[in-house]
């Protein structure tokens, strides 16, 4: 065995960790690349998955490479190591997103580790939740956990959960009248014969759409439009979804990188404290809406995502790239 074996199965058993994270359609916008000189690991961002329909400005994208950055923290201190990150580290090259040390000072260490059991677990669900109220002392930490990276979780209050909740459906209306905007989910949905467990690596499988809305409060997409899936049933989301605005006082692709961490570490806190999530980044996607989903009464100057929480099934999990994939050694 090579003297360099055993660090690149580390090397590879993080990576494999990390393209556990959530992003639009599961695109998986992502590459690695570990320079085994330095001892570098870094991350870059992959345009050629990005939706330049719904994404333009790769926010999204950004996100989801920031919470594939998170889980590669948490997997790494798992294992007794300390990841030394540094954001946009190549000024000329904004593809470059961080550079990742495993072998950083005392000051980088922490207790990301507990985490580590939800990476595997967490998935996003977009089927019904319970009435069932989330504990403010949950929701707290939810907040506490956004806030050590530096962003900021909003629980809404009544009125604003109902504004946002139109912004939502709002936006379904939008995109349905936009032929990009369907053609562009249709890239990322499987659907058919072809959509069971084995059917690709990447994109939203047909077991992964959860049911039809039976009324008008289903707070997740639809990504089966009529007559793609004609035998999918259909259930009654709950009445007043319980919802949080993960937000910056910035909108710079820093900012993105932190919010797709805050992101990932809201997540794996909530499915170890026995929560179910979704993500709702629908009205965020469409400038005319997503300015009114902000609290003008909030320091949160930029919304980034929209998470709703509760009880009701896990969600199952979602094809994932192969490591080989999206990671090279040089």
């Amino acid at each position: 065995m090579s003297p360099t074996a055993p660090l690149r199965s580390l090397v590879t058993s993080l990576v494999e960790e990390a393209v556990l994270a959530p992003s639009m359609h599961n695109a998986q916008p992502w590459r690695f690349v570990h320079r085994e000189a330095s001892g570098v690991l870094e991350l870059h961002g992959d345009p050629a998955r990005g939706m330049p329909r719904q994404d333009p400005d790769h926010r999204a994208l950004h996100i989801g490479c920031g919470a594939a950055l998170f889980g590669l923290r948490v997997a790494a201190e798992h294992r007794g190591l300390r990841p030394d990150v540094r954001l946009l580290p190549a000024p000329g090259d904004p593809w470059h997103l961080a550079d990742v040390r495993l072998d950083g000072g005392p000051e980088t260490g922490g207790d990301l580790g507990v985490l580590r059991p939800a990476l595997a677990r967490r998935h996003t669900s977009r089927f019904p939740f319970t009435e069932e109220p989330v504990p403010a002392e949950l929701l707290d930490g939810l907040c506490a956990a956004a806030r050590l990276e530096g962003c900021r979780l909003i629980v809404p209050g009544d009125w604003h959960t109902d504004t946002v909740m139109g912004l939502v459906h709002a936006s379904a209306l939008f995109e349905a009248a936009d032929d990009a905007v369907r053609a562009e989910i249709a890239t990322w949905t499987r659907t058919g014969e072809a959509a069971g467990e084995a059917a690709g690596t990447d994109g939203v499988p047909a077991y992964a759409f959860g049911p039809r809305q039976y009324d008008v409060t289903a707070p997740v997409r639809d990504f089966g439009t009529p007559g793609r899936m004609p035998v999918r049933p259909s259930a009654r989301f709950e009445k007043t979804p319980r919802i949080a605005l993960l937000g910056t006082a910035a909108d710079t692709p820093e900012a993105w990188l932190r919010a797709g961490q805050a992101l990932q570490r809201v997540l794996l806190r909530a499915t170890l404290d026995g929560l179910s999530t979704s993500l709702m980044s629908q009205p965020l996607e469409w400038p005319e809406l997503r300015f009114d989903a902000r609290d003008p009464l909030s320091a949160v100057g930029y919304v980034h995502m929209i998470i709703r929480l509760g009880y009701g099934p896990a969600g199952r999990a979602t094809p994932r790239r192969a490591a080989s994939d999206v990671l090279a050694f040089v």
